[in-house]
């Protein structure tokens, strides 16, 4: 972490360059502060240090004024951002930020831009008839998986804070009104590309292209193939993001390409779960009745939404050069996921008989409904000169278990490790910890019932440090309790 930042709100360094582009690209908005008073719900000290604000200035009236909508915030230029997509496979042609405002880009002393966007913040041209609200329940699932998945080490949008208020929002039911603010190094995502495509305002897509790569991928401003690397660039980013996913068994629920970052960010949190008893055919939305977006559907969605992106930037590149950059998306999907495997599994090297291990272990997972999670990281007491019961006796087929630890035990063997140092690597890449929707729940209920918000904070702690013992919290990675499997979460989540 840098050095300790000392900004205020009034001396942070706003360098708006997506508000520099012509309004093809957003449309001028203000946020709409709550009917009732805000109040400050959390304040995430680390987004504070990232951004260059000192965590301080949370407490100053003026923080929740500028954040809500209250008072203009000098230096910012708010917006929202117009973009297409597909969703659930069939394309919207126009969709944009309904619910979210883009404040202002600030830069961090170190050089990098962050978007500042605050979700939840009112009516926009985007709307679509919606209320332009955020609620609490969902607003505190973002909050907290954004950080999670930021701790599991993984691309994501991050937050700086919430804040909540009585204004009444009408979802299912009647729920009390929220904001987030959220913030990434750009919310550019590939229905951004997909609305000007479909509209046939190539200039715009070729506007759009050069301004992301100037900004985001310098590295390919001077090149001749500027396109063709650019989308290659993106494929792999896109490969190795849902190979991440795939490997910490996080389903993210709605991948329609308005929910896919340009920058291989995890981008969106709404209806999203992490496995618990290992099935591939999972589904986290309720939703999503085809099983469009079951977990082991997401590595083919997430290709097929690369070439909803590749589709829509043919005005710069051929379709063969569109069809080139794609080619190798699924060597590079299965070569890092399965280097992630083997790294979780304590292997040194990644070859078939790494991949055959891995592949037998999961399968025995998915026969005996074991939980993804525990199983992984209980894997590490795992020894090459003796059977440990807690690890064999938490297989139902032990037979089969034996059969499979035979394999690994020469292949270990083989690889001549200590287990003491292998145990070491295992632990610091299987968490001990992730965000089930229960914890989750759990902390929702505290904070709409009581206003009690020691819950999220706490969470925060185990989040942002999976990796770690945290012992005080065991209860806390353990397996759900039988009401977690009445928790329904869907596309209002």
């Amino acid at each position: 972490m840098s050095k300790t930042p000392a900004n205020t709100l009034e001396t942070l360094d706003f360098n708006n360059r997506f508000a520099r582009l012509p309004q093809h690209f957003y449309s001028r908005v203000n946020l709409t502060p709550f009917e009732n008073p805000a109040r400050l719900i959390h304040f995430n000290t680390e987004v504070a240090n990232l951004i260059g604000l000192d965590s301080d200035q949370a407490q100053r009236p003026e923080f929740m004024d500028y954040l809500t909508g209250t008072k203009a915030w000098p230096g910012t230029e708010p917006l929202a951002m117009l973009y297409a997509g597909h969703q659930f496979g069939q394309y919207v042609p126009q969709l944009g930020d309904g619910r979210a405002v883009l404040l202002g880009e600030v830069q961090a002393e170190d050089g990098t831009n962050w978007d500042l966007q605050v979700k939840g913040s009112g009516l926009t041209p985007y709307s679509r008839g919606g209320d332009g609200r955020a609620v609490l329940r969902s607003t505190i699932r973002e909050y907290l998986c954004s950080e999670a998945m930021h701790g599991l080490g993984i691309e994501t949008t991050r937050a700086l804070c919430m804040f909540g208020s009585n204004d009444e929002v009408y979802r299912e039911s009647i729920e009390t009104g929220a904001m987030l603010v959220r913030v990434a190094q750009s919310h550019v995502r590939f229905g951004s590309f997909e609305v000007f495509y479909y509209r046939e305002q190539y200039e715009q897509v070729k506007t759009l292209a050069d301004y992301v790569i100037e900004h985001h991928y310098p590295e390919f401003v001077g090149s001749k193939t500027k396109y063709t690397d650019w989308l290659k660039e993106i494929t792999k980013r896109t490969a190795e993001l849902i190979a991440q996913w795939q490997s910490v068994g996080f389903a993210h629920g709605v991948m329609n390409t308005d929910n896919m970052s340009i920058l291989g960010l995890t981008l969106d949190y709404g209806p999203y779960g992490f496995i618990e008893e290992f099935n591939p055919r999972f589904v986290c939305n309720h939703s999503d009745y085809q099983g469009r977006y079951a977990f082991d559907q997401q590595p083919s969605i997430g290709l097929w939404n690369l070439s909803c992106l590749a589709q829509a930037l043919t005005p710069l590149i051929s379709v063969e050069e569109a069809k080139d950059c794609l080619k190798d998306y699924e060597t590079i999907f299965f070569q890092h996921y399965y280097d992630l495997m083997r790294k979780k599994l304590g292997m040194l090297e990644t070859d078939e008989e790494a991949i055959d291990i891995i592949n037998r272990l999961l399968k025995l997972m998915v026969q005996d409904n074991r939980d993804y999670t525990i199983t992984l990281r209980k894997l590490s007491i795992f020894k090459t000169t003796e059977m440990d019961l807690r690890l064999r006796d938490h297989f139902i087929s032990r037979l089969e278990f034996d059969r499979w630890s035979d394999s690994y035990t020469q292949r270990l063997e083989k690889e001549n490790l200590l287990d003491i140092e292998r145990r070491k690597r295992m632990d610091a890449v299987n968490p001990k910890f992730v965000l089930r929707n229960y914890l989750a729940q759990q902390a929702i209920e505290k904070a709409v019932k009581e206003r009690d918000y020691s819950e999220i904070d706490l969470l925060m702690t185990i989040l942002q440090d999976p990796f770690a013992e945290h012992y005080e919290y065991d209860e806390y990675a353990s397996e759900p309790p039988e009401w977690a499997q009445t928790i329904s979460v869907s596309c209002s989540s």
